[in-house]
């Protein structure tokens, strides 16, 4: 880990040393290339923010099971209205004008209890009230200390599932920013080898313009003596045009791929990159088995699974709640004086309680109640089979892939080779057509074969690459290090 940070520092001293010239040339392999993404790239971007959004709905969890202090005032209430009332002097009902002002204020200490999903709170209130009419009162209201305890006794609680599922989030969060991590290097591989194709379509094109160039002057000449009948000559020239045709497309072919790159690295469009194409191969072969058992330990589609298994049960288990009788309490303990100075409010407290006992009892609801239920009940069927199925789908999805990693080497090997052996054999006809012993046909097949045979060979190493991160990206495993795929998350969230 401590090297990779040093590389990377030295990678942006670089890319800070070659801004101070206009216009800035680097040359990135594909391991800086991943490495500059997963740095500055708006998806690196995404991604850690993302991380973070769910640290915090985790600390938001934490926090909900901690013990919580609330102040609750209201300093200023002011209230002038007429009331309807009756005058024993006259015998009638009249309106009479009231004026007062009330102040109250309380302080709570609440804390959720886990184990049985109740809420155990603590309070303490004082309560003023100033009429302000015909003789004018005042009234003071405390209550130094109360007790009490408010629990649901319907059978669901709502603090036991998120503790089952909201820990569970929170690790799936984790595994999804390493995995987010994986995909940005298969995005940048591909950005990447589009790049290392425009490039060497380039070289091609450039190299097939200067052939065509010389074979047309060369053609020319034994047109004048003979030897190369107009046809061939023809033929020459419409590759000569073919070929500049070629060079003009393959320009832009580079300019938009550039362009692409520069973009998704987050680089101006002023940096031109030029590409070291990989050409050593980790000496690697994946066994399916062993990467099946490390992707169902560390990838999130399984945590992703069980999350949605653990939420169908809690909305059975709360549909289960409201089908019968649903019953609460609340009960309450505590001090209470009231006085009309403030220094006495506080003396010789008396004592308050309170008991309630809630019942819901469905008598008549048309199955509604049953129906829910009977939904929560099916959904999670479904659900089940889904995932079993999704679980099969995933490890053919990772043997398939690891049969393709373990074939692509040799693809790439064989590509190599056909390359060489390709290029070497337009050298040989390139030098027969110069002697007069091959024709035009011939040496335009000679090209064709090797442009195909490049073209094939970096097409062989995109693929590789791909799928070396593919397994990578499913398993959360490093099968060259023989290690899980791990993140420095304090960082991240410090940052």
């Amino acid at each position: 880990m401590k090297s990779k940070y040093i590389y990377t520092l030295l990678l942006f001293l670089s890319i800070s040393l070659s801004s101070l010239a206009q216009e800035q040339h680097l040359k990135l392999s594909l391991n800086a290339v991943i490495e500059l993404a997963s740095q500055q790239s708006l998806d690196a971007f995404r991604n850690e923010n993302m991380f973070r959004a769910s640290y915090w709905e985790y600390r938001y969890y934490k926090a909900d099971r901690l013990p919580s202090l609330t102040l609750n005032a209201t300093p200023l209430d002011f209230n002038r209205y007429r009331s309807r009332e009756y005058n024993f002097q006259t015998n009638e009902e009249e309106y009479v004008q009231r004026e007062y002002l009330n102040s109250d204020f309380g302080l709570s200490l609440n804390q959720n209890v886990g184990l049985t999903g109740g809420r155990l709170f603590l309070r303490s209130d004082l309560g003023i009230v100033k009429n302000l009419g015909d003789g004018q009162k005042d009234s003071y209201q405390s209550t130094p200390i109360s007790i009490g305890y408010q629990q649901d006794l319907n059978g669901y609680n709502r603090l036991k599932w998120q503790a089952k599922i909201e820990p569970l989030k929170y690790e799936k969060a984790k595994k999804v920013f390493i995995e987010s991590r994986e995909a940005l290097a298969i995005k940048a591989t591909q950005r990447f080898f589009s790049l290392v194709s425009a490039e060497i379509n380039l070289s091609i094109a450039e190299n097939n313009k200067a052939s065509a160039d010389t074979l047309y002057k060369i053609g020319q000449g034994r047109f004048q003596v003979g030897t190369v009948t107009q046809d061939e000559l023809l033929n020459l020239q419409l590759r000569q045009l073919q070929a500049e045709q070629g060079l003009n497309t393959a320009k832009l072919e580079l300019l938009r791929a550039q362009a692409d790159l520069n973009s998704f690295l987050g680089l101006g469009k002023e940096t031109k990159i030029s590409c070291l194409v990989p050409s050593e191969l980790p000496q690697l072969e994946v066994q399916a088995g062993s990467a099946i058992e490390q992707a169902l330990q560390n990838n999130p589609e399984i945590l992703d699974q069980k999350q949605r298994l653990l939420q169908e049960d809690q909305r059975v288990a709360e549909a289960k709640s409201e089908t019968g009788l649903n019953t609460s309490i609340f009960a309450q303990y505590g001090l209470d004086q009231s006085s009309d100075e403030f220094k006495n409010v506080y003396d010789n407290p008396g004592e308050s309680q309170r008991v309630r006992l809630g019942v819901n009892i469905p008598i008549v609801d048309w199955g509604r109640r049953k129906g829910r239920y009977q939904m929560a009940e099916y959904s999670r069927e479904v659900v089940k089979a889904t995932v079993r199925q999704a679980r099969i789908d995933f490890e053919q999805e990772i043997a398939q892939t690891v049969m393709e990693f373990n074939l692509q080497a040799a693809q790439v090997r064989n590509a190599a080779l056909a390359d060489t052996v390709a290029r070497q054999g337009f050298e040989v006809a390139f030098q027969r057509f110069l002697i007069g012993k091959l024709d035009v046909i011939n040496l335009n097949q000679a090209r064709n074969d090797q442009e195909r045979a490049r073209k094939d060979y970096v097409l062989a190493l995109n693929a590789y690459w791909r799928y070396y991160y593919t397994i990578r990206r499913l398993t959360l495993f490093d099968f060259a290090e023989g290690q899980p795929l791990s993140e420095e998350y304090e960082n991240i969230l410090e940052n």
